[in-house]
């Protein structure tokens, strides 16, 4: 009777795995425009975005399996909702189902915690099985890290950096009253970090003030300073030779920050005098895509036939 029992667990062990991996086959069809909504998030590559500054040992805790989202080394292996992809996870996969279908107690799997989410140290395999046969939680040992953001079960890598920049955004208005002392809302960027440079620049260009006067100058005062002698001429550059076109998905905040880095790195090459038109205009025709050729074209002619006009 055990015997014939351990082959029904084997048959049915089988048949698991091939639902489960066609079940994957299905969604990987289903998201072949977008495969980041069918990919695993990669632990590794959350902690590049969030940069988690310390950890905590939490001990072992019961876990939600909908709350897993990701792997520590085995994200290539199984899809976002942790079904196999490959034929090579059989083996593995199929004993841990048949232990499952015996009620055989497990030790726990072994989780990463950041945002509210649960990534795989050790594990995967487990997981796996366990989402595929409906188990509503997994006992875990867990290592919390720390986060500003919380992650949401269905977000993607690029979901994460968006979600980043925003709370970067709120944190960066809060602190230097941008909006309130410019009346500027739109100080927007398509990567991370970038608030940080905009805060240095203007207390370098306070630096610089600062070296002329008597009397220091607030920040409140540098940071209109920079926003109205700085940013805005760069910005008034890309505008009017229209080199946003060259750079699509970016924003102007993007364009002044890397135009700025390329100005500086032609001052120190040619001298300090270097032009800041020349070096937008410079960098357009080395990073562009030539798209915004034809529109500075065009503005150029409708400039010469208003012109005659007059």
């Amino acid at each position: 009777m055990d015997n014939m029992d351990n082959s029904l667990r084997i048959l049915q062990s089988a048949e698991d795995f091939d639902k489960a991996k066609s079940r994957a086959a299905l969604m990987q069809i289903m998201h072949f425009i977008n495969v980041d909504k069918d990919r695993l998030l990669s632990f590794n590559d959350v902690k590049d975005v969030l940069k988690p500054k310390n950890q905590v040992y939490m001990g072992i805790q019961i876990i939600p399996v909908k709350l897993i989202v990701g792997s520590e080394g085995r994200y290539q292996d199984f899809n976002r909702f942790f079904l196999p992809k490959s034929e090579h996870l059989r083996a593995r996969w199929e004993r841990v189902d048949q232990a499952q279908l015996q009620s055989i107690n497990l030790p726990p799997i072994q989780l990463y915690e950041i945002g509210g989410a649960y990534f795989v140290r050790d594990g995967n395999h487990r997981v796996s099985v366990a989402k595929s046969q409906g188990v509503e939680s997994i006992d875990a040992e867990v290592i919390s890290l720390s986060s500003v953001i919380d992650i949401k079960p269905n977000q993607t890598i690029d979901d994460l950096k968006i979600s980043l920049v925003k709370y970067e955004k709120t944190v960066f208005y809060e602190k230097t009253r941008f909006a309130e002392l410019t009346g500027d809302n739109n100080l927007d960027f398509t990567a991370t970090g970038r608030y940080d440079v905009i805060y240095n620049h203007i207390l370098v260009h306070k630096y610089f003030i600062n070296q002329g006067i008597e009397q220091e100058i607030s920040f409140d005062d540098a940071l209109v300073s920079w926003y109205k002698n700085v940013y805005l001429p760069i910005i008034q550059i890309i505008k009017t030779e229209w080199i946003r076109f060259d750079f699509p998905g970016v924003t102007p905040s993007d364009l002044y920050v890397w135009i700025v880095k390329h100005w500086d790195f032609l001052k120190k090459k040619y001298g300090i005098h270097y032009s800041l038109s020349k070096a937008a205009r410079d960098f357009t025709v080395k990073y562009g895509d030539g798209k915004g050729k034809f529109m500075r074209f065009l503005s150029k002619m409708v400039g010469k036939v208003l012109g005659n006009k007059k």
